[in-house]
């Protein structure tokens, strides 16, 4: 059964969700990031080429000639994506066959319409008896 995992308070969603990607790349992990809204992925691009300050996290689209050898890719469709192991929803709703995936991270920003998407999708989860795990990022400035 797929993990589940809400990491809310993020004072700035993208720069959260970036930081989280760059433990994951160091650990040698790959991952997915399901962001449908170009705004958001093209927002999460720009930081991933900044961060850290010192260098950048090898991301590209998933339709990339590179991603075959590219730990993080970036799409805004899951219907044929070529991992199943993690994948960061950035998604205002349930990403479309989010349980094929071992493990699937939610980052929830403090804006009001935020926090009311991330409630929804952590009931919609719950309701379906996957074991959530949350992580307040309110401390972790």
């Amino acid at each position: 059964m797929t993990r589940v995992f809400f990491y809310h308070n993020a004072a700035d969603r993208i720069a959260a969700t970036a930081t989280l990607i760059g433990k994951a790349v160091s650990q040698k992990k790959s991952l997915l990031v399901y962001a449908p809204e170009p705004e958001v992925a093209a927002a999460l691009d720009r930081h991933l080429w900044m961060h850290p300050v010192t260098g950048f996290i090898p991301h590209v689209d998933v339709n990339s000639p590179l991603a075959g050898e590219t730990p993080v890719l970036i799409t805004s469709q899951l219907d044929s994506v070529p991992q199943d192991e993690r994948l960061f929803n950035l998604a205002a709703e349930v990403p479309p066959g989010f349980s094929r995936f071992t493990s699937l991270i939610e980052v929830v920003g403090q804006g009001d319409e935020e926090r009311i998407a991330g409630r929804q999708r952590a009931r919609f989860y719950k309701d379906r008896g996957y074991d959530i795990h949350f992580v307040d990022l309110a401390g972790s400035r």
